[in-house]
């Protein structure tokens, strides 16, 4: 009773004691309890114990139901007997008892159920033995059916500790049981007060998509009464939950696909099509119309090939579809959207028409298609645009109001762009031009209510990929329009969306020279009007400024002047210095496109503007500054060197302010913002200058060098990943680069001599392999002859389990690479000095990597682990399958037994011989899953692999 009390005293003080100190502790013990072999016999006997609350009686059931899932394999061999009459008992005890309560009871028995094999439970498994019980015991039928429910959804369960095999064991057993499962169902449904929890029971089994032919279910009894109660008001939950898996079953290929389901799609298809009128009933409860739209929106979904063929019967889906979507209610007619997306891809992709053989077969089949469908997509554009109107009250919407109605917006604009993609994206436009001129027309012709037309606009934004760039009808108009607008923040915002999304008409309009002083004029506007409209100034005036840069040379002068504006704030703009990165990227644009000496001109001025306020910093303090006041004019230099296309005129300007860098970096070392931004800043310089930075490269290697030993900023590691990656092969360069190499692999491996190490400086760890990988690429008679190649394998191995997602990364592949070598480099010398560092080590990185997949990292890295052994194995061969061999052999039978080792290993042995890698990819996750199966197996694993205690053997081949 000791443990009982102490569950009771503790559960008491969650919910009732007043000090949150207290509750969160005894939160933490209820947790650990939950874990320890007692907790078995503790919550069964509070279970049964008549005197327990109702919060002893949920913690204790779910503290079973938890046991039987993940904990099983605690019990010993003989309990299982004893346990499946403890839950039946409870299952009949609270039969009419707390819903809560049932559940979990119910979940536990389907557990257990997973774990056992069906011959355990009697002839015909687990649901011959409930039909037993539930004709010995009638009384108890409503407790048994919830069990009936639940049972198929735990087989995709997996928090059910179970293996693999088990698992797979266990669908197969309940597919051959789903006749006997569905005959105790319609035996129930003659109970009028269980019909409800019949039909989600059925529901339930459905979802397991096998067995039952589609004539069989056609008759079914169980099907005939989902489809009778869709017209039952209100509407039944089960009922929609049931008809909308009979559809999912029907197209599932499981179940033999369409063609095999005909005869059930015959029949549940017109019961759907009669609920039409529902959706017009304006009496109608909105969760019924919902439950409506969902069942037409799943048989668009599931037949979407069908109704492509654009057949009579099809086009009548077609039309009720187009109802749903003509909703009121977003949430209602969003779900016809993606139906939509589908039916598009299905009429456009070239796979749809293969079949038919001949070009001319296939181009007159989509032809007649399109032409099918076509009014249904224009019926589509005009019922979804208005969707996109700002509310009236729009100001006073909360963040998650705003949020949601951008969400909005962004799904019709998803659903436009398919209707262009079938309509044409000119035909689009000009369905929405006419609803424009509509909309100010109602307005008094000059856009006096300014939501309708932003409404559009941002419309003829969102298909500006479909509409020809030699469109000539309705986008000259569109573009007079703009100039006529009234200076409304969110119209003036959208307006200059809409100019930098067709930024390539017009470049390509034949008046384009005419046209873009008054369109740059409307950015000019924007970027005064509000923050948010500053932003998408500036962003279109980067893309006119990309695409139109041949038109814009001759204005360098008037953009510029626009650019010193706009960072210094005057005649109110209003862009901020993060969106000002898009002018200097619009400006670099033009500049690329000069002659080189007026490139050198301008990029001149742009950078001296960059330069001016570090050079007055400069004559300050500046260890005083704030990082942000020095790193948004780094920043702008870093775009110009990017962007500006000149070698030369680049080299000439990182050499100029070469003087001005060095300052920084010797004032700022400590400060990783600053240090990042100049980093940045001279990588876009390397990388578009190359060998003309010459003269630099020297001097900024040894900043480099001397800095990071002192104060260990990763960004200096990826600046010189640049450096190497357009240098690497300059024999002039060798000698630079061979002492820069040296010098940081050296360092990085003195701060990461264990695991721990590494996990405290995961970015100095990732971009250090970024840069050792780079280095196996570029410059591989640098890199492997070095004295440093072996020490940085050794680091890399103490590095394979940090759980840093990116250094993770980093690591595993720098190994694949050095696996791999034959892939970069082809040289038997360098072979050798691999083999010479790799073989010592053979067996303890096969070990990590093995107890990497078994729970040393997260299963999301899977993959990389699996490619790093694949690569082992097929450079090593048979040598590798021994050392996998060794590793397994470690692990407690208890976890991973003969047959599901034979199995991995043999898999890796057939790559080693060369066969096909996915055999290796499916074994890995089977061996992931088996020793993840629930914390105790991988801790069991991972203390048996110790991949964290091992010693790196280093002594040289021989």
């Amino acid at each position: 009773m000791e443990h009982e009390n102490a569950v009771k005293e503790a559960l008491n003080a969650l919910y009732h004691h007043p000090d949150d100190t207290v509750r969160v502790q005894a939160d933490r013990w209820l947790q650990n309890f939950q874990g320890t072999l007692d907790a078995w016999q503790v919550a069964d006997n509070l279970l049964h114990d008549s005197s327990s609350n109702l919060e002893t009686l949920i913690f204790c059931s779910q503290t079973l139901r938890s046991k039987v899932q993940r904990d099983f394999e605690e019990l010993p061999p003989g309990a299982f007997q004893k346990l499946r009459e403890s839950l039946t008992t409870l299952l009949k005890k609270f039969h009419k008892g707390p819903p809560k309560v049932r559940t979990q009871i119910s979940i536990a028995v389907a557990a257990l159920a997973v774990h056992v094999p069906a011959a355990d439970w009697g002839d015909g498994g687990i649901i011959s033995w409930l039909r037993d019980e539930m004709n010995m015991h009638p009384e108890y039928v409503p407790g048994f059916l919830e069990l009936l429910t639940v049972l198929p959804e735990e087989t995709f369960n997996y928090k059910i500790a179970a293996r693999p095999d088990r698992r797979r064991q266990f669908e197969n057993e309940l597919t051959f049981q789903m006749e006997a499962a569905l005959s105790i169902l319609t035996a129930c449904l003659n109970i009028t007060e269980l019909k409800e929890q019949v039909l989600e029971a059925f529901a339930s089994w459905l979802r397991l998509r096998h067995g039952i032919p589609g004539a069989v279910l056609a008759c079914h009894p169980l099907v005939h009464a989902a489809l009778s109660s869709l017209n039952c008001d209100p509407l039944s939950d089960a009922s929609v939950n049931v008809v909308s898996e009979l559809i999912h079953h029907t197209a599932s290929p499981s179940s033999g696909g369409i063609s095999a389901q005909t005869p059930l799609i015959q029949v549940i298809v017109p019961q759907i099509l009669s609920l039409k009128a529902h959706l017009r009933d304006s009496s109608k409860d909105e969760e019924d119309v919902k439950a409506i739209g969902r069942l037409f929106a799943d048989v668009g979904d599931s037949y979407v090939e069908l109704i492509a063929t654009g057949s009579d019967e099809s086009m009548v889906i077609v039309h009720a579809l187009l109802e749903v979507t003509a909703h009121p209610e977003f949430d209602i007619a969003s779900m016809t959207f993606n139906f939509w997306h589908s039916l598009q891809l299905t009429l456009t992709k070239r796979e749809s028409y293969m079949s038919l053989g001949s070009e001319a077969s296939i181009e007159a089949e989509r032809n007649r298609r399109h032409n099918v469908f076509r009014p249904a997509y224009e019926n589509l554009v005009s019922l979804v645009g208005f969707r996109v109107q700002y509310p009236e009250d729009y100001q006073g919407l909360s963040y998650e109001d705003l949020k949601e109605f951008k969400q909005t917006r962004y799904a019709v604009a998803d659903v436009l762009t398919d209707a262009a993609s079938i309509l044409g994206g000119d035909t689009t436009l000009k369905i929405l031009y006419m609803k424009l001129l509509e909309a100010n027309a109602q307005t008094g012709n000059e856009f006096q209510e300014w939501r309708p037309a932003e409404a559009i606009l941002f419309c003829i934004w969102a298909i500006s990929n479909y509409v020809s760039v030699v469109e000539a009808e309705v986008m000259p108009q569109v573009m007079a329009l703009l100039q006529n607008l009234p200076q409304q923040a969110q119209l003036l915002q959208t307006a200059c969306l809409l100019v930098g999304a067709y930024s390539k008409w017009l470049n390509a309009a034949p008046a384009s020279v005419s046209i873009l002083p008054s369109i740059i004029r409307i950015l000019m506007s924007g970027m005064g009007a509000s923050e948010d409209c500053a932003a998408a100034a500036a962003l279109a005036f980067r893309h006119i400024c990309d695409d139109c840069r041949k038109n814009l040379c001759g204005y360098f002068g008037d953009l510029f002047t626009i650019y010193c504006m706009a960072i210094n704030g005057s005649s109110g703009y209003k862009v901020s210095a993060e969106d000002s990165l898009n002018l200097v990227e619009a400006l670099g644009m033009v500049v690329t496109e000069l002659p080189l000496e007026q490139a050198k001109s301008a990029l001149e001025k742009l950078c001296l503007l960059a330069a001016s306020p570090l050079e007055e910093a400069a004559k300050e303090d500046l260890d005083k500054k704030h990082a942000r006041e020095l790193t948004v004019h780094i920043d702008r230099f870093a775009f110009l060197f990017r962007y500006v296309n000149h070698p030369e005129a680049v080299a000439a300007e990182i050499n100029k302010h070469w003087a001005l860098f060095r300052v920084i970096f010797d004032a700022r070392p400590w400060d990783m913002r600053t240090m990042e931004a100049l980093c940045r800043a001279c990588k876009y310089a390397v990388r578009t200058s190359g060998r003309y930075i010459i003269n630099t490269i020297g001097e900024m290697l040894a900043k480099i060098q001397f800095h990071y030993q002192q104060h260990h900023q990763p960004c200096f590691l990826y600046l010189s990943s640049e450096v190497i990656k357009i240098f690497g092969s300059d024999p002039s360069c060798a000698d630079y680069l061979k002492n820069l190499i040296e010098t940081l692999f050296a360092h990085t491996t003195c701060l990461m001599t264990s695991i721990k190490e590494v996990t405290a400086r995961p970015d100095i760890a990732d971009d250090c392999f970024l840069l050792a990988s780079r280095c196996l690429r570029y410059c591989p008679h640098i890199f492997i002859p070095s004295p440093i190649f072996s020490p940085i394998v050794d680091c890399a191995i103490i590095g394979m389990t940090v759980q840093h997602r990116e250094a993770c990364h980093s690591i595993l592949t720098f190994l694949t690479d050095v696996f791999d070598l034959e892939k970069s480099v082809n040289e038997e010398q360098f072979k050798r000095i691999r083999d010479n560092v790799i073989i010592p080590r053979g067996a303890t990185i096969t070990r990590i990597l093995i107890s990497s997949l078994a729970g040393a990292l997260p299963s999301s890295r899977l993959d990389t682990v699996t490619y790093a052994l694949l690569a082992l194995t097929r450079t090593y061969g048979l040598q590798a399958v021994g050392w996998a061999k060794e590793s397994v052999s470690l692990i407690p039978r208890t976890a991973v037994t003969e047959t599901e080792s034979t199995k991995f290993l043999q898999a890796l042995s057939d790559v080693a011989y060369g066969a096909d890698v996915n055999s290796l990819i499916g074994q890995a996750e089977e061996l992931s899953d088996v020793c993840r199966r629930n914390r105790t197996v991988q801790e069991l694993v991972q203390a048996a692999l110790k991949p964290l205690e091992l010693n790196l053997v280093v002594a040289p081949v021989s």
